[in-house]
Parts: structure tokens; C-alpha cells; sequence
């Protein structure tokens, strides 16, 4: 399905409102002045507030498990709005909230 490109600029969070940044974003492709991330790019994830009494943790890091099928940077398919993503250790998705709306892929 298209959507908008994520950028290092896009307000992502995990499903217990921590804030996700992407490590490695492709520096080689902007989009409103800043890089897009690739599927390929691990996303950080500060500030989780899931506290478990047991079990596993907060979400610390994610990764993109479903992304662009046509657009693709550096050999990598771009990771966009709708794109499918899980968290490490909750296995929880994380939510892009804001993103640039110019470039759309599919």
C-alpha cells in the first residue's frame, strides 16, 4: 500500500509512548533535507514505559519487518508509514505519529 517515506526527521514511538530513532538512516537520499531509512536500518527506542512486574522489559530496539516492495535505497526496500515493524523484547509495533508527506512510495 503507498504512504509517505519515514525520514531521521519522522516522530516515531513505541507502543508505550517511547521515543524511536533510527541508527542508520541512508545519508545518500533526502527527503525534506533529511535521510530516509531503509528496512535495513535497526531503530533505537528510549524512553519505553512498560514495566513488566515479570516478563520481558521495554521495548529497546525494533526492526521494520514489511516495507516498500517498489522504492528501494541502497538496494534496501524504504521503510514507509504503514510499514510493519516489531519491537525487541515486547514484540510490540512501533508507531510513526508525523513524517513528511511530499515523497510517497509503494
Amino acid at each position: 500500500m503507498p504512504g509517505p517515506m519515514l525520514h531521521l526527521g519522522a516522530t516515531v514511538t513505541c507502543s508505550h509512548g517511547g521515543q524511536a530513532f533510527p541508527v542508520a538512516p541512508n545519508p545518500r537520499v533526502l527527503v525534506s533535507g533529511q535521510p530516509v531509512v531503509a528496512q535495513t536500518s535497526v531503530w533505537t527506542v528510549a524512553g519505553c514505559g512498560f514495566v513488566p512486574l515479570a516478563g520481558n522489559g521495554p521495548c529497546v530496539t525494533a526492526n521494520n519487518v514489511v516495507a516498500a516492495t517498489r522504492v528501494f535505497i541502497a538496494g534496501a526496500p524504504a521503510v514507509l508509514l504503514d510499514s510493519a515493524s516489531v519491537c525487541a523484547p515486547t514484540g510490540t509495533p512501533l508507531i510513526p505519529v508525523q513524517s513528511q508527506t511530499r515523497v510517497v512510495g509503494s
